[in-house]
Order: structure tokens, then sequence, then C-alpha cells
């Protein structure tokens, strides 16, 4: 008999948990409402049938207990509605299945049971298949997929198989080969490569008309958006126009429109002359937001089976058909996988481009089934074995890099397009001519880390497993060069033998286990010597060494020992780079000897190799190289190089070593920029609402200030100041009142040391707002302390607060859940704000708990002695509160209030708000008196 047999097919028969702040609340069997006590929970539990509950994780972080068994609504979503969108909350599920939404907690608790009943009538009335039309997944294969969890241990199996005519779940180990659903996906269309693109300029009139389309008939142009879109011509004009590449600077305020004014010419130009306009952001959320605008492009007649815009992301966005293949694989003899497992294969059968951070994947399935098996499942190590992988054809990203060639707009990240052009030929025709960068404030960090090196343990371990694959016995995706390569070159005696050399040296790497060995001095190899000697070496100069985050120290000088284990090391590295050097010349001189018998796709899998071995493996083993020479050469008087930053570091996570290395920045991260990026393009715009640093002559008595314009700072951080010509300013000013629709208050009384006082100042803050409210922490210990006092002052109120670091939810479902709740309040570190656009009433206070000064690292002290220590501080921080700022008000009726708990604010950081803003600086009971007074105003 199986387990499956004492469990009820009927949903009545078992109760219902949902914990809030006030009470665990609980619907009996019977349908008796209750509140169970903490201290009864376990006895209950262990008495009854599993629980109903909704998002086991964020329960069991409530209930502050591990739950055995239980039913959790969200894996019944997921696999009766893939691919589709709902908020992990009571609310949320109704409002995606069509239920009334609950109001009160216990309205919540029981509509859980109403939720699950319609659920599983989807499946029963629509006989054997799935609401979603999307689905490629044909009916039989449900079944399979749903007997294959419950094989795994999966109790919605007992309730979902009987509608299926299926009354037990067979004992045998779950079968892989219920849910290969890479069967019935299709295969991607190849196309006809583009030619050159065409050189007709796009003029201000056109674009303004294609402006005028974009919003629609019964839609009013705004003259500040057809001006700035007007603006943007200059980007999309002939080549030979003028000095390449033609790059405007264009700072765009909130609310100008800026997606609409930059695309209306951009999908104009790509247009005309039949090629791509890559649009670049930083953060995944505006991507998207701009994928969405795009639909109001009308399609071409001529071309029904081409998309027209295309989302971009690195490799490891997307879901991995052969991870997700060989994880099946391994399931018989880990059973328990099944249900991660069957629930990614329901996804995937109905996701259109396999994106694990896109729109159609629910971002509460990693918190609910790990992210080994979500976001796991993505090639995240550089193990793509390309055209050689036998869904090859299939693949999500191959089906993307195919249609990024032929859409008219290539929507990426500034890290994929650095990424791509730093590998890019100048004569390489995949490189788009024509770039937007949106969030243009970013482009200085987004180079700052492409640009980097950083030789650490983490690192060389990672190489290692590349180079050769699962050891000691281990089973898992690590495939290596072996059986990446091997059939490639078994006809080559020489590129064999090289092969062999390169999996042999690739010992001297660190292995498993590198942290016990070099902490206990029983270290092996020159790797390990070398990180030995670091540690050692580090440890000895910092004073804290029992602080709970990453510590640092100066490289140079270096002590004798760690420039002598860097040159064994840097020995260890060039007898691997040599034969990884030999390979690829083997590969290519292969290629040039078979050009006339090798079809494209075995080309195709030559050339992926050669990619992979550079970016994989040459180059990051040549900066490495080139760390550790410099290195072992200050024994002799050098230190360092010019134009870098070299430190040594020990990363931290709640206090415990996690990787040691060293690292090398650039000083200026925007000179390779320009040399990898913009020296390769015709036409660059970079806008943001923030792209120039606004600062402060004089403050005046009545609390406003006149700001002094400044292009340095912008010309700086987006590589414009290293080119040879100027390049081209614009701003286009906010169309918000500023001035009636915002408050900026710094509280003056609150004793900034005490927790316990910032807590009862945001508390009574928040509360004054009526929920609506964002507060931004500085530091993750802060925010974890003030938590509890401030979560249960809410809730007395009825105040919903989420929280970053604890709530179990990663950010971008707490993101969506604050946006959905109007009165509710969330909680942050400082970073919150890159990601957040919440218009309306759902976003009405910001507030800070301190001033946010940059973090004082190596970095930071590097870049500030060369730009100088005040302008550097003052310039970062200001930034950050102007992207905060800048957060509050998306639409012309919105209000919003920025609150400042640190009475420290220099007078001088004030410019970052807009200039006929009234900064007051009060106590605490003043401000909650305006911030009710001025949120309860119904005019603006």
């Amino acid at each position: 008999m199986s387990v499956f047999s004492v469990l009820s097919p009927d949903i009545a028969d078992y109760p219902i948990l949902y914990p809030t702040v006030k009470a665990n609340n609980w619907v009996s069997t019977d349908g008796e409402v209750c509140s169970v006590a903490q201290r009864d929970l376990a006895q209950i539990l262990a008495s009854e049938h599993p629980p109903l509950i909704c998002h086991r994780s964020w329960t069991e972080k409530k209930l502050g207990l591990k739950l055995d068994k239980c039913l959790d609504i969200l894996e019944l979503f997921a696999f009766v509605k893939p691919a589709e969108f709902c908020l992990p909350t009571p609310a949320g599920i109704a409002s995606a299945i069509g239920l009334p939404l609950p109001t009160t907690d216990i309205d919540k608790t029981i509509m859980l049971r109403s939720a699950a009943y319609t659920l599983l009538d989807m499946l029963a009335e629509n006989g054997q298949a799935i609401s979603d039309a999307s689905s490629h997944i044909p009916t039989g294969t449900i079944v399979d997929i749903a007997e294959m969890m419950g094989q795994g241990g999966w109790l919605w199996s007992a309730l979902i198989l009987p509608i299926f005519g299926k009354t037990d779940i067979p004992k045998a180990p779950p079968n892989p080969a219920a849910a290969a659903i890479w069967q019935n996906l299709q295969e991607i269309n190849d196309k006809a490569p583009r030619g050159e693109p065409g050189i007709k300029p796009i003029l201000p009139d056109a674009a303004r008309q294609r402006l005028s389309e974009m919003l629609g008939v019964n839609s009013e142009i705004r003259q500040s958006q057809a001006d700035y879109a007007a603006a943007n011509c200059v980007v999309f004009d002939q080549p030979d126009a003028g000095p390449k590449p033609t790059l405007l600077l264009s700072e765009a305020g909130t609310g100008i429109g800026k997606t609409l004014g930059y695309l209306a010419p951009a999908s104009l130009w790509a247009e005309t002359n039949d090629s791509s306009v890559w649009i670049s952001t930083y953060t995944r959320t505006l991507q998207h937001q701009i994928a969405d605008e795009l639909s109001r492009l009308p399609e071409k007649s001529n071309q029904q089976d081409i998309r027209r815009v295309v989302i971009r992301k690195g490799r490891e966005n997307y879901l991995c058909l052969l991870n997700l293949d060989e994880g099946l694989a391994q399931m018989p003899g880990q059973p328990a996988n099944a249900i991660a497992l069957g629930l990614m294969a329901r996804w995937a059968s109905a996701s259109s481009d396999g994106d694990l951070t896109g729109a159609t994947f629910p971002a509460w399935l990693v918190d609910l089934i790990n992210s080994r098996y979500t976001l796991g499942l993505a090639d995240r190590r550089g193990e793509c074995i390309h055209s050689a992988c036998r869904h090859y054809h299939k693949c999500f990203v191959e089906k993307s890099v195919r249609e990024a060639k032929q859409a008219d707009i290539v929507v990426a990240n500034h890290a994929l397009l650095m990424l791509q052009a730093a590998f890019a030929k100048n004569d390489d025709r995949t490189m788009p001519t024509r770039l937007v960068f949106d969030e243009g404030h970013h482009v200085f960090d987004a180079a700052d880390s492409a640009f980097s090196s950083a030789l650490t343990a983490s690192e060389t371990t990672e190489m290692r497993r590349w180079i050769r694959g699962a050891e000691d016995g281990l089973k898992g995706r690590s495939r290596g060069l072996r059986n990446r390569f091997s059939e490639l070159i078994s006809g080559d005696d020489k590129a064999l033998s090289e092969l062999e050399t390169i999996i042999d040296v690739a010992r001297e790497l660190p292995s498993r286990g590198w942290q016990n060995r070099i902490s206990s001095a029983s270290q092996i190899g020159a790797a390990e010597e070398f990180f030995s000697a670091l540690r050692y070496c580090l440890y000895s100069r910092v004073e804290n060494t029992e602080s709970l985050y990453d510590i640092q120290s100066e490289l140079y000088p270096a002590p004798a020992n760690l420039c002598d284990s860097a040159h064994n090391f840097a020995n260890a590295l060039k007898s691997l780079l040599a034969p990884l050097t030999q390979m690829e010349t083997s590969l290519l001189s292969i290629i040039d000897q078979n050009t006339e018998s090798f079809d494209s796709q075995t080309k195709s899998r030559f050339e992926s190799a050669i990619r992979s071995l550079q970016r994989r493996a040459i180059m990051p083993i040549s900066s490495w190289l080139l760390q550790l020479q410099d290195l072992a050469a200050s024994a002799s008087g050098m230190s360092g190089r010019d134009g870098f930053v070299d430190w040594m570091q020990i990363n931290r996570i709640e206090g415990q070593d996690r990787d040691i290395g060293i690292y090398r920045h650039w000083l200026d991260p925007t000179i390779p920029f320009k040399e990898a990026v913009l020296e390769k393009v015709h036409g660059v715009a970079i806008t943001s609402a923030t792209l120039r640093d606004i600062t402060s002559d004089q403050e005046n008595s009545a609390g406003t200030h006149p700001a002094s314009e400044n292009w340095q700072s912008a010309l700086q951080i987006t590589g414009a100041s290293h080119l040879a010509h100027p390049a081209i300013l614009s701003i286009h000013d906010s169309p918000f009142d500023y001035k009636n629709q915002t408050l900026v208050l710094v509280v003056n009384d609150v004793a900034r040391e005490r927790p316990a006082a910032t807590a009862a100042a945001m508390a009574a803050l928040m509360k004054a707002a009526g929920g609506g409210s964002l507060g931004l922490f500085t530091a993750i210990q802060r925010l974890r302390t003030i938590y509890p006092y401030l979560a249960a002052q809410l809730a007395n109120v009825d105040i919903s607060l989420y929280a970053q670091h604890i709530d179990q939810m990663n950010l971008q479902t707490l993101l969506q859940l604050f946006r959905a709740d109007t009165n509710s309040c969330l909680i942050g570190t400082d970073a919150v704000r890159d990601g957040i656009d919440v218009p309306g009433q759902a976003l009405r206070m910001i507030l800070y708990d301190r001033v946010p000064w940059p973090r004082p690292d190596m970095l930071f002290k590097a870049r500030a002695e060369w730009i100088g220590k005040s302008e550097w501080t003052d310039r970062l921080t200001r930034m950050k509160l102007r992207q905060a700022f800048g957060r509050l008000i998306r639409r012309s009726d919105d209000k919003g209030v920025f609150v400042m708990l640190d009475s420290r604010l220099p007078s001088r950081l004030t410019s970052a708000f807009p200039s006929d803003v009234s900064i007051q600086r009060i106590p605490l009971d003043e401000a909650l008196i305006k911030v009710r007074a001025f949120l309860s105003k119904d005019d603006i």
C-alpha cells in the first residue's frame, strides 16, 4: 500500500494554517476557526492531517518551526497554472483565479480551501487539460509528472491523480521520462543573416511622428517628451555625419517619458535601416518595463514570424534543458528532488523563453523549492557544450540569441553588453552600431565590474572543476573539458595530448575542502600555498578580525613570503595557460584544414569551443597571471600597476570566512569601457534622470538652494571625457511640481546611536502615513534589530510589513507584494532603491535611518584619493539621495514625503533634491503632524 492510500482525496479533510504577526490562524477539518497558541502548535500538527498553507518558507519563519508535511497552495498553483503570475498570498491567489478578495486574516485563512477546490476543478473541468493555453505539454505527460512527483513525496498528488482515475501511486523510484518536456518543444528556426545596416538618418520630425504613433490617437503629446525624442536623433544620424562615436549625454527628469522618447527614433532607425538597436539597462526590472512599452510598436506585415523586440540576458538567466535532463536522470537515486524538478518541468513546458528572471517565472518558486533546482538549473558555471548538446536546437539561450539577430530592438543589460563588446573584434558584424544606455548613472559601476579581475580561492576552484569535472567520486553536472572536447579532437593526436596536459596541470588549482586546509596550514599545491600565505598576511594586518563583514587590506607592500608564493603560483598558471593557448591554436587549425568538408553545425561547434576556452579559461587566467607577476615583482621594488587598484580581501557571510583572494580594478573603468564599447559603434545615447551631480553653491534662509549645473561628473562616469571629440549634452527637466507634490523632512531629535529610538520614530511615521512607506537602512544588522518592534507596532494598526533579510522571500517577490498592497510597508537595505518602481499610493513615503555614506573600502579610498575625498564622498551620497527621492513621484497626481532620521545630514548634500523643494529640519512630533496633514490633502 502506498503512503498516499492513507491520505484523503478531499481537500476538506485537511486543516488550514495561516500565521500572522497577531495570531496563528487555524481552521479545523470541521470548519472551526481558532487561534493556536505557539506552545500547542507542535502537538496539534502531529495529530492532524498535514495542514493547507500558503508559502512554506514564509509560514515556517512566522511559526518559528519546521513543517514536516504540508500542502502548499502555491505549489498547486505552479502546477496547474505554470508560467502565470500571482502574488504569493491568499489575496494574490484569489485574484489570479477569480475568487473574491479576502480582507481579514480569517477570510484569508478560509479562502485557501476555496482556492484549492478551484485549482483542482480547473484540472477536472478541462478533462485532463491545463488551463494555460500556451502549454506545449500533452495531457498524458501532465498526469505522468504528477505521479512522478507523488513518488517523490508530493502530497498534492493524492488529490490530483484521482481526478484522472488513478487511486494509487506505484511504489517505484520516480520515472525521469515523465518530465521529458523537451520532446514537445519546437525547434529553433534559423534565418538568413542580415547584411550591413543602412545609413539613412532619422530626422527630429520623423521621431516626433513615431512618438505620436506609439502614444496612440487619444493621447496628448507632451512637448518635453517630444523634444527629448527629437534630441535623441543625433545618435541615429548618418555614420559619416561626424566623428565616431556620436555620444549623447541626456539627463531626462522623472516624468519626461524617456523610455518612449528614445524608443521612437530607435525603432524607426532599426526599421528604416534593417538593423538592430540595443537598449541597455542596469536592472532587470527596467528591461521588462521597456519590453512592455515596445508592445505599442506595430507588427511588420511582411515579417510575421520575426519578433520585433527581444530581451537578451546572460546565460545564467535561462533554464538549461540539459541541466534539467541530467537532474531528472539522477532523480531515481534522489526521489525527493522529484517535486522541485516536476514543478520546473511544468514551468518550462509553458514558458515561451525559459527566462528564470522574467515576468512568467514566479520568483517565489525559488523560495519554495530551493535555488538549486530553480535558478541553479541555468548555466551558471560556463559548462555549456553548445551545438554538441542534444537539446541545442531547442535551447532557450540559443533561441534568444538568434531572435536578437533579427529583432529591431534588443533589450539587454549593461553587464551582458559590455561582455559582448569586450570579446568582439572591431569588424564583428554581430555588434550593434547604435546603443542606448538607460539608467546611465550606473555605467561606471557596470564597467567597474565588467573589466575587473578577482583571483580568489573560489574562482580558481571553479576553474579546476570546469577543466577536470567532478572528482573524488562525486556526481553532478561537472562535465569537464574531456567530456566537452574529446569528441571534437578525436582525430588529432596533438590536440588530445594538449587536452590531457591541461587536465593534469589543473591539479595545482584548489580542490574541495580548501577552506579547512588553508586555515589549518595543511594546504596542497602552489595555489593553496598562496591563499594560505595571503590569509596569514591579511589576518596580521587588520585589527578587527571578528568583523561580521568582509575584511580588506592594501596589497602593497607585500611581505617576502607572499611574494614568493605568488611567484610559485604564477609558474603553475603559466604551465596551465600554455597548453590552453596551444589547444586554441589546434582548434583553429582543425577548422582551417577542414573548411570545405565541415558543415555549418560542425564549424559552429568548434567556434563555440574556442569562445568557451577564451572566455572561461584563457582570459581570466591571463588576468590572474598578470596580478601574480606584479605581486612577485614587488619583492624587487615594484608596487602594483599604474591606473589600477589592488587589494586583498576575505569575503564573509555572518562573520564566517567564505572566500579569500586578491582583487584588481581599474581606477577609472570608463577607460576600458571607451575602448571596448564606445569606439566600436557609430552612435550612443547615455541617459538617466540622475546623470549629473548637482552641487549646491549655498543654502538660503528659506531652506531652498540655487544649484550649479555640473556636467563634469557625468563626463567622468560615462567615458565621455576620454573621447577626442566632445559629447553632446542635453537636459530635459521633470514636468512634476515637486514644490507641491513632495515634502523633505530631516528629523533632528532622534538619537541615531539608539536602535530603539530609530525604531520608534520609523514606526510612528509609517503609522502617520497610513502605510505606503519604504524604510531604507544603511546596515543589515540595524534592520534586523529594529524589525521586531516595527512589525509589532504596525500590526497593531493592521499595516503589513515586508522585510528584506527577514522574510523568507526574495527581493523581487517582496517588491511585488509591496506594490500590490497600497497600505503596506517595506524595509530593506539602501540597495533596494535601484529595483523599485511603485507609482501611486503604494509608495508615499521614503525613510532613511542614516545618511547613506559610501562604505570606505579599498576601492573607495583609492578613487577618493584620485578625485578628492570630499568630492567623491559627496558625489556618491548625493547620487543615492537623488535616486531614492526620484522613486517617490512617478505620476502627476502622486504625493510623497522624504524623511531622513539622521540629523547629521549636511546642508551641502540637500542639493540632491529639486531646488524648489522646501527642506525642513524639525523634531519628530512636528514631523508627524506635517506627514499627516500633507498626505491627507486631496489637492496638489
